[in-house]
């Protein structure tokens, strides 16, 4: 069935970091990246824009069991595929690190057979293919010398990418006259990959959420912390996370009032970061606690635990009065922001 050009723009600019323009094509490769990556992290989406033409013209040779390249030639080496390859490997490996860390020999083999697995799907996108074996082997060798490093991803991507680099090459055409595969069996296979990539981040999110949603308030608080002398900065940052809310009302329609969202943006930035929570404890204060409160008690515990008073436990009260100063200063940091307004 032949390929045409206006369906295959039209999907694209439908669904087209779904990869659906891609599964009209036949390229179910590309579309499995794509929905994986959400269209090559927007990037790759846009950039396929002038690109789609050649697209359809190879989808039209591939029906007819013809390929513009032999497959015993060997493909110009691609700076952007490359490129991909490093990125969506180290991708791959980070989504690891989230929902697979726990498994035993985690980095021995789960973590390169993971970044791997996303070097070789970039490698297969379109008419060119490589050596899985090769690649995966390269990362299994790499990935001992950075045992245990969150960065690690990072080299066994580059190691595999290099690997799949030099084992490129065209795939061989499908022989004249061989019937397409059914859809409904191109879209098992995809949604049961996709499902494989999926439930493990989704697990460890759901069953994490009070950890990632600390995380998250973590990172704000950390922005904040960084420009709070800024005014104007605390409503940049609510204009930002009310755009979603307002692009939502946008396309539903609905003209609600944002009071709902702007408390739980409130929560949200109010919520104590993992070093303010270690302060509290430190200084024994609840989380409701004023400022007021938190510096009498600060004061008290600076009498307690001063090197002086303490002379029979010299490094244990020198070691407190440390973490208590400390502590202090963290919270204070918290509560000047509030002070200022």
């Amino acid at each position: 069935m032949t390929k045409r050009l206006v369906v295959t723009y039209a999907l694209w600019a439908v669904g087209g970091p779904l990869g659906l323009h891609h599964l009209y094509l036949g390229r179910d490769s590309h579309a499995l990246l794509w929905m994986l990556t959400m269209g090559g992290f927007g990037i790759g989406w846009i950039r396929e824009f002038f690109r789609l033409p050649s697209y359809v013209s190879e989808a039209n040779k591939e029906t007819k069991g013809v390929r513009g390249k032999r497959p015993d030639t060997i493909p110009l080496v691609s700076p952007t595929r490359f490129t991909g390859q490093v990125c969506v490997g180290i991708y791959f490996g980070t989504v690891a690190l989230i929902g697979l860390n726990s498994l035993d020999f985690f980095y021995l083999l789960v973590l390169p057979l993971c970044v791997g697995a996303g070097v070789h799907l970039v490698s297969c996108v379109g008419e060119q293919t490589s050596d899985l074996q090769k690649t995966l082997t390269a990362c299994i060798i790499t990935s001992p010398i950075f045992y245990g490093s969150k960065l690690s991803p990072l080299p066994i991507s580059l190691a595999a990418s290099i690997t799949a680099s030099q084992h490129r090459r065209f795939k061989a055409p499908h022989p004249a006259g061989t019937p397409p595969e059914q859809l409904g069996t191109r879209l098992y296979r995809l949604g049961l990959v996709w499902l494989a990539f999926s439930a493990p981040l989704a697990f460890c999110i759901f069953h994490n959420t009070t950890a990632t949603l600390y995380y998250i308030s973590d990172c704000v608080a950390a922005l904040l912390d960084m420009f709070w002398f800024f005014p104007w900065l605390k409503g940049v940052l609510e204009f930002s996370l009310l755009l979603p809310y307002r692009i939502l009302c946008a396309l539903t329609g609905g003209g609600q009032d944002e009071e709902s969202w702007r408390k739980v943006l409130e929560i949200l930035l109010n919520v104590y970061n993992q070093k303010e929570r270690e302060a509290l404890k430190v200084l024994s204060v609840s989380e409701e606690a004023s400022l007021e409160e938190i510096t009498q008690t600060y004061k008290e515990l600076v009498k307690v635990w001063h090197p002086d008073h303490n002379p029979t436990q010299q490094q244990e009260s020198e070691q407190m009065f440390i973490k208590i100063q400390e502590a202090y200063e963290i919270l204070l940091r918290r509560h000047r922001p509030k002070s200022r307004e």
